[in-house]
């Protein structure tokens, strides 16, 4: 019996040390991590733009709301908009509070809202209850 191939989280956020911290706290459970420190990064991981369907998508997403050059918000419109990652959950990490709360309030692919800084045991519970709820 084989092991279970590990999960893969794609950390969307420009702050390096953000993207450091979650990368030890996410491999520290087993979880395979790729990143991107902007939206137009995270679409050329993803397969997006250039399109490339034989990328492997990730089990989940941890997107920052600011950044340059293509902002969490404008990302997330894209992935909604294609057949390929409209179904991939996604925990925004954000500085910002209500706001952007009510900015993706209609997307059915916003799992959960964490705003920075956070506690990282509570963000691996967020993550874990996510990736539980994920039906492949």
């Amino acid at each position: 019996m084989s092991a279970a191939p590990k999960r893969t989280i794609l950390v969307v956020d420009d702050e390096q040390e953000i993207v450091t911290l979650l990368r030890f706290v996410l491999e520290k459970e087993g979880y395979e991590v790729a990143e991107a420190d902007n939206g137009i990064k995270a679409m050329a991981v993803l397969g997006m733009d250039p399109v490339d369907s034989t990328k492997p998508l990730p089990d989940m997403l941890i997107l920052d709301i600011m950044m340059p050059e293509m902002d969490g918000y404008a990302l997330n419109v894209k992935l909604q908009s294609n057949d390929r990652t409209k179904g991939i959950p996604i925990l925004v990490l954000t500085a910002r509070g209500q706001k952007m709360r009510d900015l993706f309030e209609m997307a059915p692919n916003v799992a959960a809202y964490v705003q920075k800084p956070f506690d990282p045991k509570i963000l691996r519970e967020l993550i874990a209850g996510i990736l539980a709820g994920k039906t492949t």
